[in-house]
This record gives structure tokens, C-alpha cells and sequence, in this order.
């Protein structure tokens, strides 16, 4: 069986985290690979049908991209948002946004 192969949709920018997303992946025991690529080949996460539709719009514009995902085992959600330029792509808690 053929595995299908995932491109980038758009540039990450510079990657970084916030002081809460970064304990939280820490109590979780995992880096933040798996989210930074789920992020940028279109698996959006954690979001209603209609956030999923907007950011695949904005994927060909300069429009933010925001994913959302639960960690499993401590079941923190993380966000990761791409600005709307390119120029970062940051996670963060929803309470420090």
C-alpha cells in the first residue's frame, strides 16, 4: 500500500513558543514536530467545519492560518497560528493569546 506523501501549503516563517506551550508539551513528554507538520499540510485540528474552510482560503492569501489541537495524554489544547505575512508561525495556549 502507497503512502501518500504531504507537502507544506505555505511557509512556516520562524517557528516559535510561548513560555505555556512550551510547558505543556513538556508535562505531555513530546516535541511539537508532529503539530508543526499536521499545521502546515492542512490538518487543522481541533476546529468546526467552517474554521476549516476559512483556513484553507486563506492558505493562497495573506490571511492568518490558526490550527487547534489536544494533547493526549494531558488533554492541554494548543494553537498554532501562521501570520497572515508568513513571517512566524507561533503555539501558544488559548489563554495566552
Amino acid at each position: 500500500m502507497a503512502t501518500e506523501l504531504k507537502k507544506a501549503l505555505f511557509p512556516l516563517g520562524q517557528v516559535v513558543s510561548t513560555p505555556g506551550a512550551i510547558e505543556a508539551f513538556m508535562e505531555e513528554g513530546t516535541g511539537m514536530t508532529e503539530l508543526l507538520f499536521r499545521h502546515v499540510t492542512g490538518d487543522w485540528g481541533d476546529l468546526c467545519d467552517s474554521d476549516k474552510r476559512e483556513n484553507d482560503f486563506a492558505v493562497t492569501r495573506e490571511l492568518r492560518i490558526l490550527s487547534a489541537y489536544t494533547l493526549p495524554r494531558t488533554k492541554v489544547k494548543i494553537w498554532v497560528i501562521t501570520e497572515a505575512d508568513r513571517s512566524a508561525t507561533t503555539f501558544l495556549l488559548p489563554s495566552e493569546y
